[in-house]
């Protein structure tokens, strides 16, 4: 059975795509699996994952490339494994490295990078536009030569495919039972919510103006601001008073969350890298049984639409988010059944289950290669 690391310079411990689906998933079925972090937490052994502390806790941008790759990197070789899952692109380098070892490398491409990349506002469009390009050539020289990409979505699947055969799209879609404990119901508090990071592309100035058109509805907002100016002035806000600010949620208190809130918000800004995206929350409200009020983009409102689960309305109005709110507190059967198809298309088309098993046949198929 192939030796496992799975790498990342960035993302939490027990981040939900790679350690709670993919490091548990692989575990679960047999494989040795190591997970590379790097937040000062030190080592420790949760769900048969050995989780290894690169020991250094992330700094600015320019630190993380630098001195925490470099720690990441001694790690992965002392780890010695057989096969390396690199999840930030600030990693690709060291995965060109133990590719010269002989080791099998695997690139996650959670993002389209350099359509991410388009949308930094706080970039001047030339330099955007250059550092864009730059990125894209360097992904079609580079990429080639991992032995595998997995995609977080379809779209990066296919960018992909063009550049390296042995690419496959394993989506971020929920584990089933981690929310079907969650009754759509009528009785709910008068809440909505809406779950993860605080910044202007997802949404968060309109999210909280929105309150100020509904019937004093309370917004559970959980996650954290990413910037301390656009914390002030959204806390300055008129409808901030109806806000319970909750801060970073694990998973237990995410489903307490989805039990009190009648609706779930994902009106991130129809961005180049959001268009194409397949957003995390959006699923997660659905397979809790909560309707939803998503961003006008084709691709969600094609997801909400075939599912009848929801609402989608101008990410950019907030008078059209809180009608959106107020529709559902004042139908409250309709939410409810809104709540049930989203559940059912979780049920029958996106989970974790079916992208777990496209997980599994990568990894079978390098193994019997690496025989």
């Amino acid at each position: 059975m192939l030796k496992i690391a799975q790498l990342s310079s960035a993302h939490p411990r027990y981040d939900t795509r790679i350690f709670i689906k993919m490091c548990s998933s692989l575990a679960a079925h047999g494989y040795d699996v190591s997970l590379v972090v790097a937040d000062g937490l030190g080592d420790e052994l949760k769900a048969g994952v050995s989780i290894v502390d690169a020991g250094v806790k992330p700094g600015g941008r320019l630190s993380r490339m630098t001195k925490t790759v470099r720690r990441v990197y001694e790690k992965a070789l002392e780890l010695n494994a057989d096969v390396y899952h690199l999840h930030d692109p600030e990693l690709i380098p060291i995965g060109l490295k133990l590719k010269k070892r002989g080791k099998i490398v695997i690139m996650d491409s959670h993002e389209d990078l350099p359509k991410q990349i388009m949308g930094k506002s706080y970039l001047k469009p030339f330099i955007r536009s250059f550092i864009s390009k730059v990125f894209e050539v360097y992904e079609k020289i580079v990429c080639g030569k991992f032995d595998a990409i997995v995609a977080a979505t379809p779209h990066i699947r296919d960018k992909f495919l063009i550049i390296n055969s042995n690419t496959i799209d394993v989506c971020n879609f929920p584990v089933l039972n981690e929310f079907m404990s969650i009754e759509p119901s009528k009785h709910k508090a008068n809440e909505c919510a809406y779950i993860g990071s605080f910044d202007i592309a997802r949404g968060i100035n309109e999210i909280v103006e929105a309150m100020e058109y509904t019937d004093s509805i309370r917004l559970n907002l959980g996650g954290q601001f990413k910037d301390s100016k656009l914390e002030k002035d959204v806390k300055n806000k008129p409808s901030w008073s109806l806000v319970n600010e909750l801060g970073f949620l694990n998973r237990d208190q995410i489903v307490e969350v989805f039990q009190r809130s009648r609706v779930g918000l994902v009106t991130l800004h129809a961005l180049p890298n959001y268009i194409d995206a397949l957003p995390v929350k959006l699923f997660e409200y659905m397979s809790a049984g909560l309707p939803v009020i998503a961003s006008k983009i084709p691709l969600w409102q094609e997801i909400v639409e075939d599912a009848n689960c929801g609402l989608c309305v101008d990410p950019l109005s907030p008078k059209e988010i809180g009608e959106a709110i107020m529709y559902f507190m004042e139908n409250p059967e309709e939410a409810v059944q809104m709540g049930i198809n989203g559940r059912k298309a979780i049920e029958e088309k996106y989970n974790w289950d079916i992208e777990e098993q496209k997980l599994l046949n990568l990894y079978s198929k390098l193994s019997s290669s690496n025989k």
